[in-house]
């Protein structure tokens, strides 16, 4: 999940010599016919980390395994399964089974030197790594991890362990939100429940903006009498926009805040937790991406059939939790995940894509096309 902060480009090629990419037998293509089989005395063996150093004539062959250096004269590879023993020291190739070339890897086929290897800003997986120690390169600059700091806010929340009182509810967002940051490669702090007070929350404000790089809220949003999120947001900074023509995650607040000189960016999600995990997906997440340097790509959509009606009205964006799935011919079809409320965690845990319904698309009917995001790789 690093990203890089520069360039790597390869030391080496990559394989470093011509190398077998099957079990068989090297020879030189000048001896194929294709009208006859053709017979080779076999002069030697190699193998992956041990090369055959003699030169190989023409009539003569080598028994190489998979990955060893191709032997001097020799360009083409016949696999084994493709051979008949002819005594001890000769071996017959079949008729037509191989052509000049087949199954020789060339150097520098996979990476070659001077060659750019990854490039900056790449998030690294581990097919990244291993390129990287296929190279001998054991280190690479990366970007200075984002430090994030997040709390709830809410005299109702409780955090895990801590009694139930009559109206109170468990904090679901912020174990959500440090998981989906957990899986952005970020730092995190976690400020935990603040209370619907606005001395409280001008205090968590102040220390994560010293902290932090960016500030993730939830709750306190909305126009409640109790929700001053916002309006603390207002009085250390900008708020540069407050709700958004989406379902679900209207009321969710954007700005920057200053405290004793330092800068930080505040997202402020809904309390609802299905929107909390939404916004997050579709906004939080690529602008953070953005913030650590990283190149991204626009998320893919998939067009498949919906397996019933749903309602939308035109007018804003919607996101509905779906299960994809395939039916008995194989084609892609989709379905949500129950009832659709904002408040539903269960619908997320469900779901394995989000359905995308366009800001002016209405009401989909049974065997219409509409759009999804797979979750793998964005969740």
């Amino acid at each position: 999940g690093r990203v890089l902060a520069a360039d790597v480009i390869s030391p080496a090629d990559v394989p470093a010599h011509d190398n077998s990419a099957m079990d068989g037998y090297a020879f030189a293509s000048s001896d194929l016919t294709t009208q006859t089989d053709l017979t080779l005395n076999v002069v030697g063996t190699a193998f992956a980390g041990r090369r055959y150093d003699g030169k190989v004539g023409s009539g003569e062959c080598v028994r190489i395994m998979t990955g060893a250096v191709m032997p001097q004269g020799c360009d083409t590879v016949v696999p084994q399964e493709f051979t008949q023993m002819a005594g001890d020291d000769a071996v017959i190739v079949v008729a037509g089974t191989v052509r000049a070339g087949d199954n020789r890897r060339l150097a520098g086929e996979d990476l070659a030197l001077g060659k750019p290897v990854l490039a900056k800003g790449k998030v690294l997986r581990p097919a990244d790594l291993g390129l990287l120690a296929s190279l001998g390169i054991g280190q690479a600059p990366v970007q200075r991890r984002l430090r994030v700091a997040f709390f709830s806010s809410g005299d109702e929340l409780r955090s895990i362990g801590e009694p139930l009182e009559a109206g109170c509810v468990y904090d679901s967002n912020r174990y959500t939100i440090q998981a989906m940051l957990a899986r952005l490669g970020c730092d995190m702090l976690d400020l935990g429940v603040v209370k619907d007070d606005p001395a409280a929350l001008d205090a968590a404000f102040r220390r994560g903006c010293a902290e932090a790089d960016a500030i993730i809220t939830s709750g306190g949003v909305s126009v409640g009498a109790a929700d001053y999120t916002r309006q603390i947001m207002g009085l250390l900074g900008d708020v540069l926009f407050w709700k958004i023509g989406m379902r679900p995650g209207r009321p969710m607040a954007f700005g920057q805040i200053t405290s004793n000189g330092k800068q930080a960016y505040v997202f402020g999600l809904p309390g609802n937790p299905v929107a909390v995990m939404v916004t997050f997906y579709f906004f939080v997440r690529e602008a953070l991406l953005h913030m650590m340097n990283a190149r991204q790509d626009r998320l893919p959509l998939m067009s498949v059939r919906s397996q019933s009606a749903i309602r939308k009205k035109p007018g804003r964006t919607e996101y509905q939790r779906g299960i994809l799935s395939a039916d008995h011919e194989g084609r892609q079809q989709v379905r949500v995940t129950g009832s659709q409320g904002s408040g539903i965690l269960r619908s997320m845990s469900e779901a394995n894509c989000m359905i995308v319904l366009h800001h002016e698309q209405g009401n989909v009917n049974a065997g219409d096309m509409v759009e999804v995001v797979l979750f793998d790789g964005l969740i």
